[in-house]
């Protein structure tokens, strides 16, 4: 796939403090993209760099093929839409001004604000000021001013910030129509039950550094978390069911009434199905993969008992 972003041995100094720790990513043309993290673990000042908002102590960075510092970038980050983590807007101006004041500076055409607060759910408040709106109202404005100029890149920090449930459905749809357009987006986020079934590829980072890129599912195979099998059963004869599992000596099982709980590794799984297959008392399995939570967890804690129990817990 075409690499539309690549940051090579990029490193940042606050004083004393290292933000960032000779990073290399690449991002590629139509993907969404997100940053994971614990606060302080980079992923702002990594969004700022690749923004061309701060520069890098050392190392480069190329949106496009152009140098993020360099004079050709100018025309680049005109194609670029952002929304912070903290949105603030002029209060006494309305939805629609606060769209037209922000497009002009971008050189957006002014005849698709209207058409942005419809898109966004705020036609009915576009000429209403700004200091009226709720939290989530000015996330939905954020979001529409990010889009002035039909943006080929998409930086979007903590966007689901103030959104009700339908709010952040309808967020992640008009992200992939966007994505089906061609439009790359890279996002941060700390919910990551919400980004877990929305990402292409996730790049987790500690202390400055990234540990770990890939989609959700080859950071599964990566970390070998256990899987959760919930065994559901028509009847239960405790005594056989314990002795037929003992084979599986690695797994921990519960049996409790007419379930069965069972945590076994990945290459465990297809044996385990084919014995439980085989009984006739078996009404039901349903399997649990880790989720972005517990890998998260998994790889920030280096202890194997500490990756373990988050799967479990």
């Amino acid at each position: 796939m075409k690499k539309i972003i690549e940051v090579n041995q990029v490193t940042k100094r606050y004083g004393e403090i290292l933000a960032v720790d000779n990073i290399n990513l690449s991002i590629n043309k139509g993907e969404i993209f997100s940053l994971i993290g614990h606060n302080g673990a980079g992923k702002s000042t990594l969004f700022k760099m690749m923004l061309g908002l701060l520069r890098p102590g050392s190392g480069e960075i190329r949106i496009q093929d152009k140098a993020v510092n360099g004079e050709q970038f100018r025309q680049v980050k005109r194609r670029i839409g952002y929304l912070p983590e903290n949105v603030v807007f002029y209060d006494h101006l309305s939805g629609l001004e606060t769209l037209r004041f922000l497009g002009a500076l971008k050189g957006a055409d002014p005849g698709s604000c209207g058409a942005l607060l419809d898109k966004v759910g705020l036609l009915k408040a576009a000429r209403r000021p700004v200091r009226g709106y709720s939290k989530g109202m000015r996330q939905r404005l954020g979001f529409a001013q990010a889009l002035l100029g039909e943006p080929e890149l998409l930086f979007l920090d903590e966007p689901t910030t103030g959104l009700d449930p339908a709010g952040i459905r309808e967020f992640y749809q008009f992200l992939n129509e966007l994505k089906e357009q061609g439009v790359t987006i890279i996002l941060s986020s700390h919910n990551l039950a919400q980004i877990q079934e929305q990402v292409d590829r996730i790049a987790l980072m500690k202390l400055g550094s990234i540990l770990t890129t890939g989609s959700v599912q080859e950071l599964r195979e990566q970390l070998d978390l256990p899987l959760h099998l919930q065994v559901s059963l028509h009847s239960v004869a405790e005594d056989s069911m314990r002795h037929l599992l003992a084979q599986f000596s690695d797994c921990k099982t519960r049996i409790t009434d007419k379930t069965i709980s069972i945590y076994c590794s990945r290459k465990q799984k297809m044996p385990l199905l084919a014995t439980l297959s085989t009984l006739d008392t078996v009404e039901d399995i349903s399997i649990q993969e880790p989720s972005l939570e517990d890998l998260f967890l998994g790889y920030v804690d280096d202890s194997p008992s500490g990756q373990q129990a988050t799967a479990q817990n």
